[in-house]
């Protein structure tokens, strides 16, 4: 596995794991407002503007992951379905808390959709704790929706 700044020609690989990625952690965990707007083109049109932040994983010849980091945020965390358990999940998140160390910041954060089980336990067996409940402004055109996460910080002084 690699791990390198996404380029454009990822753009595709990218949309295809974060459309997917999304609907099964997402649906039924958001509200349907959200839902609706995420559409399957949508990804495709977000990707883009958002490849300057992306690192992807790759395994062999094919983007098997991606994260992406805002300054103190780990804004995206997906995996690809058939990588999912090999080990790119946490080799990614590893990357995204030395990105945000790089970014000068001592503590990183995400935001996890409350009923994404999956997750919240990934990120907990990955060392990083639960700080709480909040409502994270998705973005939207009409203005951000807010969705029940939790917030979940790493400590990066140690």
């Amino acid at each position: 596995m690699i791990l390198r700044p996404a380029e454009a020609a990822d753009a595709d690989a990218v949309a295809s794991i974060w459309y997917s990625g999304w609907g099964d952690g997402h649906v039924g965990n958001v509200p349907d407002e959200l839902v609706a707007i995420r559409t399957k083109e949508s990804f495709w049109t977000r990707v883009p503007d958002h490849l300057v932040d992306t690192t992807v994983a790759v395994v062999g010849d094919e983007v098997a992951g991606f994260i992406m980091v805002v300054g103190d945020e780990v804004e995206q965390v997906y995996v690809a379905r058939e990588h999912r358990g090999a080990g790119v999940a946490g080799a990614l998140l590893v990357e995204a808390e030395r990105q945000v160390k790089a970014n000068g910041h001592d503590q990183a954060w995400l935001a996890v959709a409350t009923g994404n089980a999956r997750a919240r336990r990934f990120y907990e067996r990955s060392g990083w704790i639960d700080g709480g409940a909040f409502d994270y402004p998705a973005p939207a055109d009409g203005g951000p929706i807010p969705v029940p996460c939790h917030r979940y910080l790493r400590n990066l002084t140690n």
